[in-house]
């Protein structure tokens, strides 16, 4: 009787230790990474395509800010973002935008840093946020909070363990989508 009275015991007090974890740890244990390199596989669902189209490559991260993205296949291509600018470089074309100016682009921008450097604030700034799971495997969703920015993406998911993002899914307002896996190589 001694022997389940204790595991009763343990086992409730083990209860608020489980629940703990929520949505402030993510973000301080997204915080605590400061940036790394990654390799990452992209497919994307586009509704006039027959298939879908995949792409690798690796990122780099550096926070609070920097992210490139390397494409290697099926075409190089390369997306820098340095604080509010986004380079794109195809072959000989280069585009360069300022996001500042573009704030549904920047919103879209920000959900993508935010994540990466636990940034609750700029996150809630245009999602409402929904976490679940554990802290070995969970899944964080971001709702759209304006109709502006509804209009163009409907639903993030981003998935990972501890302080690894090792998925994120785009889901376009218009039904296309694109998934993400991201397996780092590095963490600064």
């Amino acid at each position: 009787m001694k022997r389940l009275l204790a595991g009763l015991l343990l086992s409730v007090l083990a209860i608020p230790v489980l629940a703990a974890w929520d949505l402030a740890q993510l973000m301080d244990d997204l915080a605590r990474t400061r940036g790394g390199k990654a390799r990452f596989v992209e497919t994307k669902y586009i509704a006039l395509l027959d298939r879908p189209v995949v792409s690798s490559g690796e990122m780099s991260f550096t926070t609070p800010d920097r992210l490139e993205k390397r494409t290697l296949t099926p075409r190089p291509e390369t997306l820098l973002l340095d604080r509010d600018r986004l380079t794109i470089e195809r072959g000989r074309q280069k585009l360069s935008i300022d996001l500042a100016s573009q704030p549904e682009a920047l919103a879209f921008v920000d959900s993508i840093r935010g994540a990466l450097t636990g940034n609750r604030q700029a996150l809630e700034k245009n999602y409402a946020l929904h976490l679940a799971g554990s802290r070995d495997n969970w899944k964080l969703t971001l709702l759209p909070s304006e109709q502006a920015i509804a209009a163009i993406v409907q639903r993030i998911t981003i998935t990972g363990q501890r302080n690894r993002i090792r998925s994120i899914e785009y889901l376009q307002a218009d039904g296309d989508r694109a998934v993400m896996t991201i397996e780092p190589l590095t963490e600064q």
